[in-house]
């Protein structure tokens, strides 16, 4: 560990990106499971005790079965389990005092934290078992992943709850309750340890959009759209890293095509020829370390003669930086997602900008649990997530874009933005920065 700690110090102190990466950084198969397993560790001791006290939640219970898992099981489980084995019913006990008692009704220890807490020789009854710990502990309150806003907390299936109730009995089953909030506080708070390596996976990701969006990658009239997204996937294979989504790869250009958000994120013309003049726009994340990123950034082709942007675009990709500034500004600890939202875009219309905001939190999953900060087709506020209130130590892919009319191009476009961000008591920062000029393509050296 203290190896990987030392690589990861000398590759974020390095500065700029190379059109010819190596990706420093990126650990061996053996050295991530070391490091997911120390974190998954460390997060249980100083993460979920805090959770737990704040929802009031004396016992909470994460049952699953194999290939049916439970959005929450699959971030407790060792690096080396890529599934429940049988049914695996984790039971997390809150004993006072920040201390917490981790037991597996399994038949093995579920990694170095959840003990095996059933000896099938002894008690074939996996139920009974688990309802003599509840015997001994008798909760006030237990807590199963039931939700009707978060799919992230809605993991317990119709059977396991059918056979719960009836093996702990009607008491018991009384005392059963929602432990959403204590899902969903699990999944969106980032520790110490992870936000330690959070900016080297950051870091990833941009050098790999950056050297997509090169002359590297791209060849004015050859290259297509489709050819630099599935170049972007080979990229992500070639390092030995996964992705959540399939990346995709616009085109705005001065056409009497207008920007239609379906169009952009759904339906793109598969061969779609990249040319000079054209601003390119792409949507791009990977997974490593168990943690996801999910960033949106631009790229120019220079036409002949030009050596940088023309000041029209950047003055469209300045409004898209000003309208995230006034979104961050306005995260609070206790607002609610819909309450930042209608303030940002009443503040954003106010200064002249024409806003879209669809922010969401960002972690263990893509479209992560936690607060939404709009939808780009609900730009009234979301029910439910949106009404989640901002905790501190959580983190967000700042997702939204900014419209403005350009006269040589005779129609409107979009600044699409996207960067991860983390919120604690400084307030919001970008975890690697921020897009804050488009990328050129070529690249034009700096003056010396």
């Amino acid at each position: 560990m203290k190896k990987y700690i030392l690589l990861l110090l000398m590759f974020l102190t390095s500065e700029g990106y190379s059109l010819a990466q190596n990706y420093s950084g990126i650990q061996p198969m053996r050295e991530r499971a070391t490091i997911i397993d120390e974190i998954l560790e460390d997060r249980i001791k100083t993460v979920l005790p805090e959770i737990m006290r704040r929802e009031k939640l004396n016992m909470w219970l994460i049952i699953s079965r194999e290939y049916n898992e439970d959005p929450v099981i699959k971030t407790m489980l060792p690096a080396t389990w890529h599934a429940a084995r049988r049914r695996t019913i984790l039971v997390i006990f809150d004993k006072g005092e920040g201390e917490l008692e981790t037991l597996a009704i399994a038949r093995y220890d579920v990694g170095k934290t959840f003990k095996k807490a059933w000896d099938k020789e002894k008690q074939p009854d996996q139920w009974a078992r688990l309802k003599e710990i509840i015997e001994e502990r008798d909760p006030e309150k237990i807590g199963i992943n039931q939700s009707e806003h978060w799919q992230h907390a809605d993991g317990i299936v119709l059977t396991d709850y059918e056979e719960l109730k009836d093996a702990i009995g009607a008491d018991y089953s009384k005392r059963l309750v929602s432990a959403e909030r204590v899902a969903v506080g699990w999944l969106e708070t980032r520790s110490d340890k992870e936000m330690t390596i959070y900016p080297h996976i950051l870091r990833i990701a941009h050098e790999i959009i950056a050297e997509g969006f090169s002359e590297k990658v791209i060849h004015p009239g050859i290259t297509t759209t489709e050819d630099v997204v599935w170049w972007y996937r080979e990229k992500i294979r070639e390092l030995k890293l996964s992705t959540w989504f399939h990346p995709s790869v616009s085109i705005q250009r001065a056409d009497p095509e207008l920007f239609d958000h379906l169009r952009t994120f759904d339906s793109r013309p598969e061969q779609n020829v990249i040319m000079p003049g054209d601003l390119l726009h792409v949507d791009f994340g990977i997974t490593y370390l168990r943690l996801n990123t999910d960033t949106q950034q631009h790229a120019y082709v220079l036409r002949p003669g030009e050596n940088s942007v023309p000041e029209y675009l950047q003055q469209a990709f300045e409004n898209g930086n000003r309208l995230q500034d006034i979104f961050t500004e306005n995260f609070s600890v206790g607002r609610t997602g819909n309450e930042v939202l209608k303030m940002s875009r009443d503040q954003a219309i106010e200064e002249g900008i024409k806003p879209s905001i669809y922010t969401h939190p960002i972690g263990y999953h893509g479209h992560a649990a936690g607060t939404t900060l709009g939808m780009w087709d609900a730009q009234g506020g979301v029910p439910g997530d949106g009404d989640y209130p901002l905790h501190l130590n959580t983190a967000y892919s700042i997702e939204l874009n900014s419209a403005t009319y350009i006269e040589e191009w005779g129609k409107e476009i979009r600044i699409m933005l996207e960067e991860d961000a983390f919120f604690d008591e400084s307030g919001v920062w970008y975890i690697d920065g921020r897009q804050r000029e488009i990328m050129t393509i070529p690249r034009i050296p700096a003056e010396q």
